[in-house]
């Protein structure tokens, strides 16, 4: 047991380290381009190029919500807080979308002023060069970004290099407008502005929306759920996984729980080896720490139970509102059986039970049954 929440813990530690090094490196990035941009922008007298530093700047204050996300959902839980601390970042997160959101809607209203009383830029070479470099930079750390982000299962990295690739379009079109100025004359970078800044918006009520979702409780997305099934069945005696529960308490702190079906004629000891090294191979690949794992006895030695588990499969599933049915288990000398069925919210869940009840009640009325009904939360 101490080996294997020891192996969890160097994990999560690992996984901490590299989500704040690849984090630092986006702010100071990002800090860099803010810096260069504005200079630019500044002495070009260019709106458009002022509101691309404005972007980088949002870019780096979510490379610090991502570092705060990582330190807190490391912070050892108390006796107040017994899943820690993590939900502290979505407080920040609402922060951050609300100044990401001022940002935008000012910079639409000046790139709006621009275009109603026009100052002409004046780009140079000079002016030129630092934004191709900045385009340059900003694929190769969205790249990197995006690659970390995917080797520690950080969604919040993998969002941050796909915004950085995304911003470097964004650069490339201030960089087209500047061009398009020094060979024809024509200005349109207060209309780039204008682009650019509802993208700033965009990037806001989005932010602003996701977190929302996450403080109120979102359900998971289905891949996340058979990703995790697939882990938990590559173990040998498993023969199957269901009831998948996530409980998200902050960036990179998620829980879970689960049922796995494994067959009757295992000791406890066997039990549980497999559950421990499930454990660990779903954080390992997923980050996800499953706090609970229930076993589902499967008969394997009892053809009459087969027959029935087939049988009442069969009752079952004709019904639209019944999505799956597990944990069948038949003990034929005490006559007694007892299953789980998954069912839609399309149904009253009390009345399908009963229903179940008198169905599978009149094919064995000298079995005692125990049907219990499942939400349907992830599948």
């Amino acid at each position: 047991m101490a080996e294997q929440n020891n192996d969890i813990a160097v994990l999560a530690a690992k996984r901490e380290k590299t989500i704040v090094k690849t984090s630092v490196i986006g702010i100071i990035t990002n800090l860099l381009l803010v810096g260069f941009k504005a200079f630019v922008g500044l002495v070009s007298n260019s709106i458009s190029v002022i509101l691309d530093a404005v972007n980088n700047l949002s870019d780096a204050l979510s490379s610090v919500v991502t570092i705060i996300g990582a330190k807190l959902g490391a912070k050892q839980p108390d006796k107040k807080h017994p899943l820690g601390y993590g939900r502290i970042e979505y407080i920040s997160s609402m922060v951050v979308a609300a100044l990401v959101l001022y940002a935008g809607l000012t910079a639409l209203v000046e790139s709006v002023k621009k275009i109603i009383h026009p100052e002409a830029a004046e780009y140079d070479t000079a002016a030129i060069v630092i934004i191709s470099v900045a385009i340059a930079v900003k694929l190769v750390l969205g790249l990197y970004v995006k690659k970390q982000g995917k080797t520690v299962n950080s969604g919040s990295l993998v969002a941050s290099g796909s915004d950085a690739m995304f911003d470097a379009v964004l650069s490339a079109s201030v960089l087209a407008s500047a061009i398009v100025f020094l060979l024809w004359g024509v200005s349109l970078e207060a209309y780039v502005g204008v682009v650019i800044a509802i993208f700033i918006i965009k990037a806001g009520i989005e932010m602003m929306i996701e977190t929302l979702n996450d403080i109120i409780g979102k359900r998971e997305n289905a891949e996340t759920s058979k990703e995790l099934k697939s882990i938990i069945c590559e173990e040998e005696s498993v023969l199957g996984a269901y009831d998948v529960t996530l409980f998200n308490y902050g960036p990179n702190k998620n829980y879970g729980s689960v049922h796995i079906e494994l067959p009757d004629t295992m000791s406890v000891d066997d039990v549980d080896r497999i559950t421990r090294r499930i454990q660990t191979d779903v954080y390992r690949k997923t980050g996800i720490i499953l706090t609970g794992i229930g076993v589902y006895s499967h008969n394997t030695s009892n053809d009459e139970a087969a027959q029935m588990r087939n049988a009442v499969q069969k009752a079952v599933m004709t019904h639209d509102w019944a999505l799956q049915m597990h944990g069948f288990y038949a003990d034929t000398e005490n006559k007694t059986l007892r299953f789980d069925v998954v069912l839609s919210f399309d149904v009253d869940r009390k009345e399908a039970v009963e229903t179940l009840y008198k169905e599978i009640g009149a094919m064995y009325p000298e079995y005692n049954m125990t049907i219990i009904p499942d939400t349907d939360v992830s599948d």
